[in-house]
């Protein structure tokens, strides 16, 4: 059976397992309507012209993996931006860990999204915000329909969240294959500031599909400062859908740092509702082998006066591919707005290949909207520059990388985070870059 067949079929299964008296189940009804008649993406569709799922899906995956498993802190702690204090939300295989979690907290309001779509507590909140962003293309409306579990995260007006947020999802290998649905939803209100940092990470080589939708709110004046760490086991598909609302005044910053896993899909989509907002979408990809990232990005003004910032690098060697479509869409109404996007890439392999598309849709006459892209090698002279001064070959490639990403590395604003991601550079490049971490 196909995984689309057997999708279908499993949902009076899933029914079995949720509340199906509510409105939410009505919208996840209509979702599998959706996913039923889309299915799953193919490079027929512009959006996936350089992306198959196709061997991905081949799989016969568990769909709700049944055995509980628990693991020690001890075997994970590596994964954790474990040098600073925070709160943490983890899930072992799609399931809530209590043991490895902590988010206790008086001002904050954070649970589980099985509580937050079935508690009347929450039901404002769902009401107003669940679903309400997320376009219902393939993979968002499969997301949708199974909606059930994920990380709630309600921060009120004027609050200041002291301790950055870790939302972390393990696979352990408990079936033989496993596809992951986690649901996010974040809401900040007015005047509110929080730190988000997020993984999704296979414990197994057993092969992983994860198909993730968050949605985040940003209202008047809210800071929202969001990090992606993607560097999985080389048997892991990740598609990440993100949706940002933003509201007047309000600054978002989402940094994606994609090392790792088979298949990589990051959507990232930003509206803009308002005056003077600013959105930023920062990303490093290093990878290698046979291993695939597709970065999509959409920042769509619809009002005056405002930013958005786009600067993503990506170093590609051996077979690796990559893809960056990044699309900013001007409406009329949005006079006096200033976006920028950049896409640099390096091709360490003459087998690696790169698919870039900068696009710009500008209908209001008074903006300033520039797009650039660059694809070459190493600075051959720089590289026999170092070497003239007793740098060796492979040290000097390593510190050329490093120099090309870390315009990126630079707005990180949390320093655990920062050295981690320059650790996870050096791993990668495979040299001791010899910094003071």
């Amino acid at each position: 059976m196909e995984l689309k067949d057997k999708l279908v079929a499993s949902y009076v299964a899933f029914e079995n397992r949720v509340e199906i008296d509510s409105d939410v189940h009505e919208i996840r009804s209509k979702a599998l309507q959706s996913f039923e008649k889309l299915g799953f993406p193919t490079k027929k569709l512009e959006a996936w012209k350089y992306t198959s799922l196709n061997s991905v899906l081949k799989q016969d995956y568990s769909l709700f993996p049944n055995k509980e498993v628990s693991i020690e802190l001890a075997d994970v702690k590596k994964y954790f931006i474990h040098d600073i204090d925070s709160y943490k939300i983890i899930f072992i295989d799609g399931t809530y860990s209590s043991f490895l979690s902590e988010t206790s907290h008086d001002k904050l309001d954070v649970c589980l999204m099985s509580s937050a779509l079935t508690k009347p507590k929450y039901k404002a909140v769902i009401e107003n915000y669940f679903n309400k962003i997320a376009t219902q293309d393939n993979l968002t409306s499969l997301n949708t329909a199974f909606a059930s579990e994920g990380a709630y995260i309600h921060i009120p007006k004027n609050t200041e969240v002291e301790k950055p947020i870790q939302i972390i999802n393990f696979t352990t290998g408990s079936e033989a294959a496993t596809l992951l649905q986690p649901r996010n939803l974040i809401v900040v209100e007015e005047n509110s500031h929080v730190q988000i940092i997020e993984r999704h990470q296979s414990l197994t080589s057993n092969p992983v599909l994860t198909n993730a939708v968050t949605e985040i709110y940003a209202d008047k004046r809210a800071f929202v400062d969001y990090y992606k760490i993607q560097n999985d086991d080389n048997n892991a598909s990740l598609v990440d859908n993100s949706y940002i609302e933003q509201k007047s005044n309000s600054i978002v910053s989402v940094h994606t740092f994609s090392f790792g896993g088979n298949i990589t899909r990051n959507n990232l989509n930003f509206y803009q509702r308002g005056e003077y907002i600013d959105s930023i979408l920062k990303g490093i990809t290093i990878i290698e082998g046979k291993q695939h990232v597709d970065h999509h990005t959409l920042v769509h003004h619809i009002e005056p006066n405002c930013e958005s910032h786009q600067d993503y690098k990506g170093i590609y060697d051996e077979r690796s591919t990559g893809v960056f479509n990044g699309k900013v869409v001007v409406e009329k109404e949005a006079q006096k707005t200033n976006a920028y996007q950049k896409n640099n890439n390096v091709l360490v392999s003459d087998k690696a290949t790169i698919n870039a598309k900068p696009q710009l849709e500008i209908f209001a006459d008074d903006v300033k909207c520039s797009h650039g892209c660059t694809i070459g090698q190493l600075d051959d002279d720089a590289l026999f520059y170092m070497q003239q001064r007793g740098i060796p070959k492979k040290e000097g490639k390593a510190l050329l990388m490093y120099a090309f990403a870390n315009t990126v590395l630079e707005s990180v604003k949390i320093p655990e985070v920062k050295q981690r991601i320059t650790k996870l550079i050096a791993k990668k490049l495979g040299v001791d870059i010899g910094f003071d971490l």
